[in-house]
């Protein structure tokens, strides 16, 4: 493990040294944007996306953009966006990630219509209104008021949206391949502030590594044959067998950079026995009392280790028939640094048995966590702590996957660097009758303009 003083010690020198900033965009132009990005429903299927990248385009143009800077790149019926404001100098640039798509929403069960935005009792309602399209809107409004106030510079700031981040990540993958040559990435799809029910900020989660998704299908083949005839083996209960072992199977633990600085800061914000035992494990990752108080917490179990579960199974093909195949999808969550094939090789060792072949869905990619650089966590505290001085700040590593997954894999460092706090209760992400606070606009816009004003000079 690497020594974190040093890193936390330029941190605070940087930060002293820092100037005064620009003001910050304007919070009532952010909202249009953010309002106008809801409004047009870029869900899979419905051919959206590249209308949103031209709405963008448009902004920034506005702005003083050129036709040059902006580069809006169809794929089927997707798109993928690309904005940059030139450096000065010929340093790697720094990208902003984010994603234009969004999941789909059934308006019959949501109380507004969901591609219809609505203000309403200080929040703005609407699919995608928090994933992605807050984070997007706040960093179109940054570059845009950058633009405007002749802001030069040093390192170029390219501005990347997928359009397929919630379904194939082929834009994605795209873009992580042209722009791998950067020298990190801003990712405003992770990472962010909690707030308590209290209305008081509770510690602000930078996500620096992302857990590997990855599916494996448990086969099994017979020769059938009529029940009234049973015999062995049986396609069913061999695959039950292994379903069972990798049930009770648990990966050895793990700890990295993330989990070892990060840990102890969340034990302090936890407190109570659960706190305690995140605590003993970032200071001892084989105390075994510690290890079974985590993994009796769903919240954190992911936290210290590789995860496997059964989620789906499928077997015979008819009600008097033995069944020919049988089959089941195991979902992982992989521990940074693993690879995929690694987990295929111990679930075929755990489940013991040449009959039950182990494959591995092809689009499964691993990545590695990215490094605590100075630079960002600097950044990162300045922008911060000018809205809640002293705030605990955490390196996180989450269990679902964005963006940035594919650009860690393309050898770029990315950080989940959100500029919106928000309470858990606000948080719909994905669900019904998505939200943001209205208030939330004008801190994260300082928190976008904090950020790439210290780490493009």
């Amino acid at each position: 493990m690497r020594d974190f003083t040093a890193p936390f010690a330029l941190a605070a020198a940087i930060l002293a040294a820092a100037p005064v900033h620009a003001k910050p965009a304007d919070p009532a132009a952010a909202k249009k944007i953010l309002i106008d990005s809801v409004a047009i429903p870029t869900v899979e299927g419905r051919g959206k996306v590249p209308e949103l990248a031209a709405y963008y385009a448009g902004v920034l143009k506005a702005a003083g953009f050129t036709d040059a800077d902006i580069e809006i790149t169809p794929i089927g019926e997707t798109a993928s966006f690309a904005a940059t404001l030139k450096g000065s100098s010929s340093e790697r640039p720094i990208l902003l990630l984010g994603h234009m798509d969004v999941v789909e929403a059934d308006a019959k069960d949501w109380t507004r219509d969901p591609f219809v935005p609505v203000e309403e009792n200080g929040y703005i309602f609407g699919r995608g209104s928090e994933d992605n399209k807050f984070d997007v809107a706040m960093m179109v409004a940054t570059l845009a008021q950058l633009k405007k106030d002749g802001f030069k510079p040093k390192r170029s700031i390219i501005l990347l949206l997928s359009g397929d981040e919630e379904t194939a990540m082929v834009t994605t993958q795209a873009l992580a391949a042209k722009y791998k040559g950067a020298e990190f990435a801003l990712n405003g799809d992770g990472g962010g502030g909690l707030i308590g029910e209290d209305s008081k900020p509770k510690y602000y989660a930078l996500q620096a590594g992302e857990k590997t998704y990855a599916d494996f299908t448990l086969e099994v083949t017979n020769p059938g044959g009529h029940s009234s005839r049973p015999s062995d083996p049986n396609a069913i209960v061999q695959l039950a067998n292994a379903l069972a072992k990798v049930g009770a199977y648990r990966f050895a633990p793990q700890q990295n950079e993330l989990t070892k600085v990060g840990m102890p800061i969340v034990a302090e914000q936890v407190g109570g026995d659960i706190g305690g035992a995140l605590k003993a494990f970032a200071a001892d990752p084989a105390d075994e009392k510690a290890i079974a108080a985590i993994r009796s917490e769903p919240e954190y179990v992911g936290q210290i280790g590789t995860t496997c579960v059964p989620t789906m199974v499928k077997g015979g093909h008819a009600e008097n028939a033995l069944p020919q195949r049988a089959t089941a999808n195991i979902n992982c969550r992989i521990f940074p640094g693993v690879s995929v094939e690694t987990v295929r090789a111990e679930l075929e060792k755990v489940i013991a048995d040449p009959a039950v072949a182990v494959k591995t869905d092809p689009e499964a990619t691993a990545s590695d966590a990215s490094p605590l650089r100075a630079d960002v966590m600097a950044a990162v505290t300045r922008a911060v702590h000018a809205r809640a001085p002293d705030l605990p700040i955490i390196p996180a590593m989450s269990a679902g996957a964005t963006d940035s997954l594919h650009f860690r894999a393309a050898g770029v460092p990315s950080y989940g660097v959100a500029g919106l706090f928000s309470k858990a209760s606000d948080s719909f992400a994905h669900g019904l009758n998505e939200r943001i606070p209205v208030a939330a606009i004008a801190p994260a816009l300082a928190h976008w303009d904090s950020l790439l004003r210290d780490l493009s000079k």
